[in-house]
């Protein structure tokens, strides 16, 4: 080897060095997108059910269909916790994905909690941290220190996003703070027995929903629940194992009659569009279950999971959800999509 060969042989780390340093770096500081209120929604994405444990490559897929908004249906984290340190710690754990780093920076991000995130599972009104837990999942989604929703109980909220008449309310509820205790079910049956005169929602979260639906002058209106509402028949929570609010919330529909409400809940691990008709309401009502981020209720038969309200398949693999909507025709049409991206079912909605 000659003396040139050698010497340019050393200068060999000082060429990485400077190489390293003019290549442009991508930041993965997180940066929330904010809500355009004027911004005319056309594609909104939705799901539930993402511990942050498990694998979180489905990030990529939502942010290719370039939603407009992101609802978190609730269990946006998995932590059953007293401890608020815990808590926050994962919420900063899923914050720091990167993938989803990536999708909060092209996409406003909205929601409400369940039971995983609000710190309890199957918690309801009785859980001690619950006012500590609000706080932190509204860190977590970004919410202004200023918003009326800081200072009172519970994290419902409404959204009116649009502009003239291509506008969409929606109408975030929270299922936990007030609800009702359930008694667990001793022959097994199912995991609850019935709260025939129990309550979900707390007083005043229904007249503040009454308001909601009453006044509402939207094209389209998105009631949100981290439960099932329509579902009956399966054995885990839902709005049926408290009947007399599942009705009420049924009734106040046909009361307020609101333009096209579509609900959309999470929890159940599992996909599916299911439909209703209400005497006294001119339109079905339907309901899309988005629920399987990083893992999904695998059982291949729907007699695992019964619902007499279902408008076709049962999706039993990881997915999310979009509602697309087509301003020329005043259409919206519900699409479940895979980890990939691939679409396991439409369904068009009114």
């Amino acid at each position: 080897m000659n003396y040139k060969t050698t010497f340019i042989i050393s200068l060999l780390p000082l060429f990485v060095l400077v190489s390293s340093c003019l290549k442009p770096r991508i930041s993965l500081v997180y940066s929330p997108t904010a809500i355009e209120e004027t911004k005319v929604l056309e594609t909104i994405a939705f799901g539930s059910c993402n511990r942050t444990d498990l694998e979180q490559n489905i990030w990529p897929s939502i942010r290719q269909t370039n939603p407009d908004l992101w609802i978190w249906l609730g269990d946006a984290i998995y932590a059953d916790t007293e401890n608020m340190e815990k808590m926050k710690r994962m919420y900063e754990e899923q914050k720091a994905v990167q993938a989803y780093t990536y999708f909060v920076r092209t996409t406003p991000i909205i929601g409400t909690w369940d039971d995983h995130d609000y710190g309890e599972s199957d918690g309801g009104k009785n859980f001690k941290a619950k006012a500590e837990a609000q706080q932190l999942f509204l860190d977590f989604l970004d919410v202004p220190e200023t918003a009326e929703v800081r200072q009172t109980e519970g994290v419902y909220q409404s959204y009116l996003i649009g502009e003239a008449d291509k506008t969409v309310k929606i109408i975030v509820l929270d299922t936990r703070y007030f609800r009702d205790d359930l008694e667990k079910d001793p022959s097994g049956k199912a995991r609850y027995l019935l709260n025939k005169e129990g309550d979900i929602l707390g007083e005043k979260q229904w007249q503040w929903l009454e308001n909601e639906l009453a006044t509402s002058t939207a094209a389209f209106n998105i009631i949100c629940s981290s439960i099932q509402v329509l579902a009956e028949e399966q054995l885990f929570e839902k709005w049926a194992n408290f009947p007399t609010a599942r009705q009420r919330l049924l009734d106040l529909i046909v009361k307020t009659q609101p333009q096209h409400p579509i609900m959309i809940s999470g929890d159940r691990h599992i996909g599916e569009v299911a439909k209703i008709k209400l005497d006294g309401f001119e339109q079905p009502i339907y309901e899309i279950t988005s629920s399987g981020l990083t893992h999904a209720y695998t059982k291949n038969s729907a007699t695992a999971e019964p619902n007499k309200y279902r408008v076709g398949n049962l999706i039993n693999q990881r997915h999310f959800a979009l509602l697309q909507i087509d301003w020329q025709t005043k259409k919206i049409t519900s699409e479940i999509r895979d980890v990939n991206g691939n679409l396991l079912q439409s369904t068009d909605l009114h």
